[in-house]
């Protein structure tokens, strides 16, 4: 007869990431063992903005965050579609005041590396390994083992795929694959903020939207600083890479004729980045044994729904939920972790897809036609989101472990 294991639960996380952290730290909170491994050699995220919608703010103050979140966060005052070249309004949808009523929490503007850095301060204490790469894992029926490349290895009761992009994991898992280019480049920049607000951008989460590219802006760092996303159309193939750097020469050249406020707002960027934007198809299963994804690692998605980072935070949370309820029975957590998580991120991704279609409309019927459509909805419910989002921002995930065992949430839209 096999003799009981006594000691804690113990998860190895591959990747220091945002839903590696967000992961690590629900797992502390359950009283959960886990160590997190990461390649770079200090923890730190790429300089660019997150749109914390109110879906990931949830989670946050389950974790104990909300305090933070509010210290480093920026609270829109509405989210507004503007044409490229007129400034004028295709939607106005108001955040502040309304998210906490329509969805249960507020919607933020944080910068990424302040958001990475409350996520994972219960790691000053210890817990992760910097500096470190996973090249392989492997699961031994009863365990599983993660490989790096210092010849070292370590044996845990789960592994997770928390490591991008260009997983390893997942590469182990389910074979190498090729991601598609999608024909959109995108640029990032920081423009620092001497006055708030800058009488060209105003408070809000804006998205401008003109023939073949948008863009959207907003504050980060209390106000500090304005936050770039630009997407424009090429057919030049772009590193799929976050800090390829670019020029404010590239970016401005790449948005020639658009409205004078845009321009003013580039003409004072400094470090631009860009890459290219490429796409993979929803996934069918992420785990494997005693091994399995989350975040970009399971479904990497297209910028449009601003939910990348929130998605991997929800996948923190619930996996860890799953563990929790389940225990050492880790087929009965992943099942459970997968049909929660799977139906949601992959609809997340294939309409993320398709807002890369409709933001970018070549022809001025289509765009007259999207337009109209706008304003339509916004006159039927002046609460609902213009970018068609709310049934993204209603779900909450702390509530699922009241659906295991159960089918997955179906995702509505909620009316005002």
């Amino acid at each position: 007869m096999n003799k009981p294991v006594d000691r804690p639960l113990r998860v190895g996380i591959i990747g220091g990431g945002i839903g590696g952290v967000a992961l690590s730290r629900a797992l502390m909170l359950r009283g959960i063992e886990c160590h997190v491994f990461e390649r770079a050699a200090a923890f730190g995220e790429v300089g660019a903005g997150v749109q914390m919608t109110p879906n990931g703010v949830k989670v946050l103050r389950a974790l104990g965050l909300a305090d933070p979140l509010a210290k480093v966060g920026f609270l829109p005052q509405a989210m507004v579609g503007r044409n490229w070249r007129s400034a004028r309004e295709l939607f106005r949808t108001p955040l502040k005041g309304h998210c906490p009523e329509l969805y249960g929490a507020d919607f933020y503007h944080v910068h990424r590396a302040d958001l990475h850095a409350i996520l994972s301060s219960h790691l000053e204490k210890g817990g992760a390994t910097l500096g470190v790469r996973c090249v392989s894992v492997r699961d031994e029926g009863d365990k599983s083992v993660a490989v790096f490349d210092d010849g070292t290895e370590y044996e845990a009761d789960l592994i997770v795929g928390a490591d991008g992009l260009r997983s390893v994991v997942r590469d182990a898992l389910w074979g190498a694959e090729t991601a598609k280019f999608t024909g959109h480049m995108c640029w990032r920049a920081l423009v620092p903020v001497d006055k708030f607000p800058l009488p060209y951008v105003s408070p809000d989460s804006s998205f401008w939207m003109g023939p073949h590219g948008h863009l959207v802006t907003y504050y980060v760092n209390g106000g500090k600083s304005v936050n770039i996303v630009a997407v424009n159309e090429s057919k030049d193939w772009v590193e799929e890479s976050w800090n390829k750097p670019s020029s404010r020469e590239e970016l401005m050249a790449a948005y020639e004729g658009w409205h004078p406020n845009i321009i003013e707002l580039f003409s004072r960027t400094e470090n631009v980045y860009k890459w290219g934007l490429f796409d993979r198809d929803p996934m069918t299963a992420w785990s494997k044994g005693r091994i399995t994804l989350l975040g970009d690692a399971a479904h990497p998605m297209l910028p449009f729904l601003s939910q990348g980072a929130a998605m991997a935070i929800e996948d923190g949370y619930v996996l860890a939920e799953a563990l929790a309820k389940y225990g050492r029975d880790i087929p009965a957590a992943l099942k459970a972790y997968e049909i929660e998580r799977l139906p949601r991120t992959s609809r997340v991704q294939l309409e993320a897809r398709e807002r890369g279609r409709t933001y970018h409309l070549p022809s001025p019927w289509a765009q007259f036609k999207r337009d109209l459509a706008y304003r339509w909805r916004e006159w039927m419910n002046p609460n609902a989101v213009g970018i068609q989002a709310n049934w993204v921002y209603a779900y909450d995930a702390t509530t699922c472990a009241e659906r295991f065992g159960k089918t997955a949430p179906v995702q509505k839209a909620v009316t005002a």
